[in-house]
């Protein structure tokens, strides 16, 4: 049932309608039912089940990169870019692949701007300044639609879709509306509500989307704010649940939800986003418990060659939790030994099964190699 009023269409001087929020949150409380309240429950039981998974891993770093990675990948995808998440990896190596597509900056700028956020959100509170702090992250030197002035809230009409407001999909609020509702959502954020708080998470995100505060970026932006929100109430220990491969997987019933918002369908959207959770977290939970199982099977490999070559085979490995593609470059300064040594510790890798090629080709040259049983758990 339509229940709530987000807000409603009003005609603007240029003879086009607008989007414009009512006050927020809505005065009406919003009460789930018994499937919804078990459904949260369910969600944020498995939050701290994740948090309990994450601990056993042995450097958190190494793998927070690759889970960041992941939702760099998809949530850029979402808005159209085509690089992928074995793109940007191998965009790391010191002699990266020829042929990466350009739009693979979009990812980097994407990771830049959630590191910056995670170590931001320490120290800093969750505000409309640190909203455009992330945004600048994301944006500046990016490729973007039209000119997006990073960190800066926009000061002109845009519009979702169409070539102009008057044929677009949806017109968000003009600037003085937009304004006011910032403002709202600002002060929802810091509330004491006694809302759940998977709730509030996804009222800030669908609340954002709908202000669309920026002329480009606002749905990245909108995505890092979730782990950013629950990462802020201490719902994870450890920012590694990333909602961007749900929302790229079921990206047009992510769109269908986010609209249907707008028209006051609030639980429709709250059950999506909360189904999301629970999907993303037993994901996250399966690939911490698969990534701690692989790693106890190929350090016992590792173990078998002897304490001397171990011992450098080890160091590789661990590097490559965080670069699971590698050339030859990246292996000598891992190590420190020759070319000729380095493709020694490639040959034993790839003989006990942690390397792959990663292409067939008649020579090394240009030749990169993949942890693909690692690389396999953080892939769509």
């Amino acid at each position: 049932m339509n229940c709530f009023e987000i807000g409603k269409l009003i005609k603007q001087p240029n003879n086009f309608s607008a989007f414009v929020p009512n006050p927020f949150p809505p005065t009406k409380p919003i009460i789930l039912s018994r499937e919804q309240n078990l459904a949260h429950t369910r969600a944020v039981h498995l939050l701290g089940k994740l948090d309990g998974v994450a601990d056993r891993l042995p450097d958190k770093d190494w793998f927070l990169k690759m889970f960041i990675r992941k939702d760099a990948s998809s949530s850029s995808q979402i808005e159209g870019t085509n690089a992928t998440l074995m793109d940007v990896i191998e965009k790391h190596n010191i002699e990266p692949s020829s042929g990466i597509p350009s739009d693979v900056d979009d990812i980097l700028h994407y990771v830049d701007a959630l590191n910056y956020g995670i170590e931001r959100a320490e120290t800093f509170p969750f505000s409309l300044r640190f909203i455009c702090e992330l945004h600048e992250k994301l944006m500046v030197g990016a490729r973007s639609t039209q000119f997006s002035y990073p960190g800066e809230f926009r000061t002109s009409q845009n519009w979702i879709g169409g070539t102009n407001p008057g044929n677009a999909f949806f017109v968000p609020p003009p600037v003085p509306e937009m304004r006011r509702s910032l403002n709202d959502l600002e002060k929802f954020v810091h509330a004491n509500d006694n809302l759940p708080i998977l709730v509030k998470a996804a009222l800030i995100h669908s609340q954002f989307e709908t202000i669309h505060p920026f002329t480009d970026g606002n749905g990245r932006t909108g995505r890092m704010l979730i782990t950013m929100f629950l990462w802020r109430e201490k719902l994870l220990g450890m920012p590694i649940l990333y909602l961007s491969s749900y929302f790229k997987k079921n990206q047009k019933l992510y769109y269908d939800k986010l609209n249907a918002y707008h028209q006051g369908y609030l639980y429709e959207w709250l059950d999506f986003f909360i189904d999301g959770i629970i999907e993303t977290a037993e994901s996250a939970i399966a690939t911490c418990t698969n990534i701690v199982d692989l790693r106890d099977v190929d350090m016992q490999k590792i173990y078998s060659l002897g304490k001397t070559a171990a011992k450098s085979t080890i160091n590789i490995l661990n590097n490559l939790y965080e670069m699971p593609i590698v050339g030859i470059a990246d292996i000598v300064q891992w190590t420190g030994f020759s070319r000729n040594g380095g493709y020694k510790a490639i040959n034993r890798l790839v003989d006990m099964g942690i390397l792959k090629p990663l292409k067939t080709r008649d020579s090394l040259y240009g030749q990169k190699w993949f942890y693909a049983n690692y690389f396999d758990l953080f892939a769509d």
